[in-house]
């Protein structure tokens, strides 16, 4: 607060969220499976779309395709990347007999679904936001390394447009640059060419 105009100054935050690039699936390996030959060519493409973008701090989910997808850029620009425990996918939970999408779908139309041994989208969302709200209001660029259902629901609780149509419309890789003045969300620009 300036004590001759008695303004308050609103800063302004950048958050970078960047959806981890292709990784092969494994079952059960869900923290420690990396990228693919194609998922290594993109996060090259990921580090120059970025690099002018001069990230203060890196920040992601602890599973190995998030980190790589980022961690080019990163060491271009000699800084550490932050593991956050709570910035982790979602676990779904077993949702047989139901098809992947139509569990997608369920969840994240009724916020309170849940599947046995999964999380519903109000806690993931939750222990998601509490790590970015962290973030917001710092006046620093955040680069994080994100997956696409807990990124969507983290957008989600900026701004509800975001739900089951962005989730499937998004790519791997993906990166959003969302803008904040204070902690209100004022822009979100699709950076992934």
């Amino acid at each position: 607060m300036s004590c001759e105009s008695g303004d308050i100054e609103i800063v302004e935050t950048i958050l970078y969220f960047v959806r981890h690039a292709e990784s092969v699936y494994v079952e059960g390996k869900e923290r420690t499976r990396g990228l693919s030959e194609q998922g290594m060519k993109d996060s090259l493409k990921i580090k120059d779309i970025l690099r002018s973008e001069y990230i203060d701090v890196f920040v992601s989910s602890p599973y190995e395709r998030s980190i790589e997808t980022i961690r080019l850029l990163a060491n271009e620009q000699c800084k550490e990347i932050h593991i956050e425990e709570d910035l982790r996918e979602r676990d779904i939970g077993d949702f047989t007999p139901a098809t992947f999408l139509k569990a997608k779908r369920d969840v994240m139309v009724d916020f309170n679904k849940s599947f046995p041994g999964g999380e519903s989208s109000i806690v993931a969302q939750k222990r998601a936001i509490e790590v970015i709200n962290r973030f917001i209001g710092t006046g620093k660029k955040i680069g994080i390394g994100t997956h696409g259902d807990i990124m969507t629901l983290m957008l989600n609780y900026f701004d509800k447009q975001y739900e089951f149509t962005f989730w499937e419309s998004t790519t791997m890789p993906d990166i959003y640059k969302v803008r904040f003045e204070g902690n209100k969300l004022i822009e979100v620009t699709r950076m992934w060419e």
